[in-house]
């Protein structure tokens, strides 16, 4: 979706927009750490995020690789930078058409800074003197929405008649020069929207730099204010989270409702800002649905999932990149049968969810009680980890059934995927609510688990005697049970909304899960045993499991009088 079409739709509903900017780190570490906080960042529902383009366009590659993941992994509308500098128009030309084919539709035309070790800014050959060559040649040529940054007002008046479509203002620290800014725009006849550009100041060092490299005015009472604590490192954070804080609260009574936060790939402040203005709540992170909806232009309509890979949306992301098109509405009406091939990519952590899943889960498993108590631990909150989630501990939805979870652990039935009945809780609801206010949402108690054979057998007679339960169990090598036909396909969360269709955002698939199985089974060896060196006997241990355990789906259809957990009593 296009940018301006976001911020349209937030003025129409009476919302405020909002927005962060991240840059591109220097290491591999830092990369995959930018994304951990994105990735808790967006929770709260920005309008859209971008990504800088390197000073000489010094990152384009990585820039590039960046606005991918962000679109297509995190799920955030992404916009990119696009500089003229050091980029002749095959090089522009080429980022165009990565980011086209990568679903992205926003980019933000800039003319760019020299390149380091330069003072002034000189054309490459075959290249664009300035941002307005770049925004004609964009929208001539790709007819991409655009944005631009902003200096001269008659230059900037040319800009956006010749396609940009909002404006976004370098940092700022003096309101009312802002504010006499947008005035004078419109006082020119620029109509479309303009976005204030809010930097935190987090470190006095820091905005010392930034603002001098960006020649920026500084109130005298903003100077007189950091001076006094300028060494005192949680105060100046402390004040600028004041700072930007009254800064916006004068923008938005002055009836702009856009703010674009430069986040300095940080997240504490901006969040900070945001929750003194009350656009977001810290506990309560609203849900489109119950999986974050993708923003790729061509899965922008994808509305159903199998619920397996719940606590691994990445993964099925990337297993379904090739589908030609994504279920809307019903499962059944557009299933795909091919999904892509097991690759290590299902498998690669970032670095810091593999040290936590080292200190968590590398621990020496001498018997099968051993392996259960791990995921006991798990389910009592006592890890954060789970080498079968690419999520952050225990969801809120669990944590109403995570005493009976810790129990069937106990007994040996290993969960990686639950969640429990239902019937009509309010959409806003901070635990199981997704889609907004106004609707009811309903789901049938689900557990996915892990047993040996002879537990499987015990629980397949006792289901016998629940017929509202129905499984599916399969082992590594394909051997399954089930008591539901092969091509089953079952509802398993649903949602009522005023003026809508009923939405069923997800479903138990059978041919999905005997796809989904192999990655499952997959986890015990490339997501846990590959924590222990070769031949140890504990690896050796989670092989043996691997090889003779069975993965088991169970619903219990009757998600207002249901107990699934009564099927596991006295086994």
């Amino acid at each position: 979706m296009k940018v301006i079409e976001k911020i349209q739709q937030a003025a129409a509903d009476g919302r405020t927009a909002f927005s962060f900017e991240y840059f591109p780190p220097k290491t591999d570490e830092g990369v995959e750490n930018l994304f951990e906080r994105m990735d808790r960042m967006v929770a709260h529902g920005p309008s859209f995020c971008d990504i800088t383009w390197g000073a000489g366009g010094s990152t384009a590659d990585l820039t590039l690789e960046i606005a991918n993941r962000m679109q297509n992994m995190v799920c955030v509308e992404t916009m990119m930078h696009l500089t003229c500098t050091n980029m002749p128009v095959e090089k522009i030309d080429h980022a165009l058409e990565t980011i086209k084919s990568n679903g992205i539709q926003n980019v933000l035309a800039l003319r760019g800074d020299p390149p380091h070790g330069q003072d002034k800014f000189v054309q490459v050959e075959g290249g664009f003197a300035c941002a307005l060559d770049l925004v004609q040649h964009i929208r001539a040529k790709y007819g991409a929405t655009l944005e631009a940054y902003t200096n001269d007002l008659a230059y900037l008046k040319r800009k956006v008649d010749a396609g940009a479509d909002l404006i976004v203002t370098q940092l700022f620290y003096d309101t009312d020069i802002f504010l006499k800014f947008v005035n004078d725009c419109r006082q020119i006849g620029i109509t479309c929207p303009i976005v204030p550009g809010i930097m935190p100041i987090n470190n006095y060092k820091g905005f010392v730099r930034m603002t001098g490299f960006c020649k920026t005015k500084i109130p005298a009472e903003i100077t007189a204010a950091l001076d006094p604590i300028k060494d005192n490192e949680e105060a100046v954070k402390a004040y600028g989270i004041h700072l930007g804080t009254e800064m916006c609260k004068k923008i938005l009574a002055s009836g702009i409702k856009t703010l674009h936060l430069y986040t300095l790939n940080m997240e504490k402040s901006a969040l900070a800002i945001l929750m003194n203005l009350g656009l977001i709540e810290e506990s309560k992170v609203s849900r489109p649905l119950p999986w974050r909806p993708p923003t790729n232009v061509f899965r922008v309509k994808e509305d159903v999932r199998p619920i397996f890979w719940a606590n691994r949306p990445k993964s099925y992301i990337t297993r379904t990149l090739g589908w030609d098109q994504y279920p809307h509405g019903r499962w059944g009406d557009s299933r795909n049968p091919s999904y892509g091939a097991l690759t290590d990519h299902q498998f690669t952590r970032p670095r810091g969810r593999g040290k936590k899943l080292q200190e968590e889960w590398a621990v020496p498993l001498k018997s099968v009680e051993d392996i259960s108590e791990r995921f006991t631990n798990f389910c009592e909150g006592k890890l954060t980890s789970s080498p079968w989630s690419e999520l952050d501990g225990l969801q809120p939805e669990t944590k109403i059934i995570d005493d009976q979870l810790v129990k069937i652990n106990q007994k040996g039935f290993l969960t990686i995927n639950s969640q429990p009945a239902v019937n009509g809780e309010k959409s806003d609801s901070p635990t199981v609510g997704w889609g907004g206010p106004g609707g009811y949402v309903y789901q049938k108690a689900y557990l996915e688990l892990f047993c040996a054979k002879d537990k499987l057998d015990q629980l397949v007679e006792k289901i016998k005697a629940f017929p509202a339960l129905t499984y599916i169990a399969v082992n590594k090598d394909g051997e399954s049970f089930s008591n539901i036909p092969a091509n089953a396909v079952n509802a398993v969360t649903w949602g009522v909304f005023p003026g809508k269709e009923i939405i069923q955002p997800t479903v138990v698939d059978s041919a999905s899960f005997m796809v989904w199985k192999d990655e499952a089974f997959e986890i015990w060896t490339r997501g846990w045993g590959c924590l222990f060196p070769e031949g140890d006997s504990s690896r050796e241990l989670l092989e043996k499991v691997q090889k003779s355990y069975y993965l088991v789906s169970l619903v219990d259809n009757d998600y207002i009088h249901g107990d699934l957990f009564a099927a596991f009593k006295e086994l």
